[in-house]
């Protein structure tokens, strides 16, 4: 019988009254045991007696196995290929003939896990300490297109203070941007960077003992900052940013953005984060915005030299007049061919030198053996070699089908012409222009109207300079 508060205070205020136990229980019709435990007042209805029920299937054999395979998780360090309790009560049952039900086993292992898991300690840091960065991944539309993009999220510890930044890939050159972009944008550096131990920053070893990258290295010394990698599997030692990745993820990318370029989403990002500031994070006292105030004053300068992100080769112009860097090759003007070159891949661009000289920009590609052509690299070239107009590589891949087969009609100095307008005005603007029937003569480019100059009116007059004083000034310095 469920002893309800009110049958509780009857039998407590009866028996303070003075009344028998035996008349209790047959006024409230409940058993002279139930009133003999309630009316001392040494227990209450509420005080449930915990139900701890070990299963007798579960032996010290089983209890022993699926505790190894637990300790097993904690040693391999690995959070997504860790037991559950299916594959133990699989294993069980094909490794020890284990006959009992899979809820049982369930069961324990949710015991066991509560029982395992690790204490933490609350961390404080100051103002312009630290910053916690680290890379995740996320789906978008890109001009229509579904793809994966790497986020790269960072967070100063003192203030929390978000900034989120998406990138192609997670390579070098990325990771070296994405942190000089941080720094711009907080104002100054943290001294000491968390990060884990991926490859772009980390050449060899982990945590404690891991070697930096050159470049990494380089970076770090030119901003003044220590890095700090963290240790394998713990997390926790950047937890603030490991909790940004999934804030992004959850509060940004929801609905999936459906952007026309990088910048675009960058800005989306960026926007989000600002609205951050306007929170309060629990615990703390004001806002993040507020907070981050006090953390700028507390950053490293910024250097005044912008530190070069870009991966740099020296090569030569090949036959083609192109250049390779990772696998893939850029055109430059065929004036260069033969010539060695300075080639420099940003995140999202590769820039060719010639004598600190830039003569060539292309669009960073990250496929794989690649050639990226500029139709303005080979009018030149071109020009001297007419008949080959139609079957250049730089030609087809600039222009579209039909207005290939239209150039193909056209005398040469006429191809050349609707070439040479295609590379100055671009393709789009030459195809418009045949589509309204506009002869290659009439296309020319918009030039800005020149402003009036201004003309001087009347005669002005120079009045003679008096010369006389200097050479009192020198007689007098003469004489002392």
């Amino acid at each position: 019988m469920v002893i309800t508060l009110e049958d509780y205070a009857e039998i407590r205020r009866l028996f303070n009254s003075g009344t028998s136990k035996r008349a209790i229980a047959k006024k409230l019709g409940i058993s002279r045991n139930t009133v003999d435990k309630y009316c001392q007042g040494n227990t209450a209805p509420w005080n449930k007696k915990a139900y701890n029920r070990q299963s007798k299937i579960i032996s010290d054999e089983v209890m022993d196995f699926i505790k190894q395979c637990l300790e097993e998780d904690e040693r391999e360090g690995i959070r997504k290929q860790k037991h559950t309790a299916k594959p133990i009560f699989d294993r069980l049952v094909d490794e020890c003939n284990f006959t009992g039900g899979e809820s049982t086993v369930r069961r324990t292992v949710n015991q066991l896990k509560v029982q395992v898991q690790k204490p933490f300690i609350p961390l404080e840091f100051s103002p312009g300490e630290a910053l916690q960065i680290d890379w995740g991944i996320a789906k978008i539309y890109l001009n229509g297109h579904k793809m994966d993009i790497n986020l790269f999220c960072a967070r100063l510890c003192a203030s929390n203070a978000p900034t989120v930044f998406a990138f192609e890939k997670q390579n070098e050159e990325s990771f070296l941007e994405a942190l000089v972009r941080t720094f711009q944008h907080f104002g100054g550096v943290a001294r000491r960077v968390f990060f884990d131990n991926a490859k772009v920053a980390v050449k060899e070893g982990f945590g404690s003992r891991a070697i930096k990258q050159a470049r990494y290295a380089a970076l770090s010394a030119h901003y003044g900052f220590e890095t700090v990698f963290c240790n394998p599997a713990e997390g926790h030692e950047k937890g603030l940013v490991e909790g940004l990745v999934g804030w992004a993820r959850r509060n940004i990318l929801v609905p999936i953005p459906k952007v026309e370029s990088l910048e675009d989403l960058d800005a989306q990002l960026l926007d989000r984060c600002s609205k951050y500031l306007n929170h309060t994070v629990r615990s703390k006292a004001s806002s993040v915005g507020a907070l981050l105030k006090l953390e700028k004053d507390a950053l490293i300068n910024l250097p005044s030299y912008v530190f070069d992100t870009s991966r740099s080769i020296n090569t030569y112009v090949d036959s083609y007049c192109t250049v390779r860097f990772d696998t893939n090759n850029y055109s430059v003007p065929v004036s260069h061919c033969g010539h060695e070159v300075a080639v420099k891949g940003y995140d999202t661009k590769v820039v060719v030198y010639y004598r600190n000289t830039i003569i060539a920009k292309h669009n960073r590609c990250y496929g794989k053996k690649q050639t990226i052509y500029e139709l303005v690299h080979y009018l030149p070239l071109l020009e001297k070699r007419p008949r080959s107009i139609l079957n250049a590589k730089p030609v087809r891949h600039a222009l579209p089908q039909d207005l290939l087969e239209w150039l193909a009609s056209l005398p040469v100095k006429e191809m050349m012409k609707a070439l040479t307008l295609c590379a100055e005005l671009g393709v789009n603007t030459i195809v418009d222009a045949k589509r309204k029937g506009i002869p290659l003569d009439a296309i020319c480019t918009k030039k800005e109207p020149l402003e009036p100059s201004t003309t001087i009116v009347g005669t002005i007059t120079v009045k003679p300079i008096d010369l006389s004083l200097y050479d009192r000034m020198i007689r007098k310095e003469a004489s002392l």
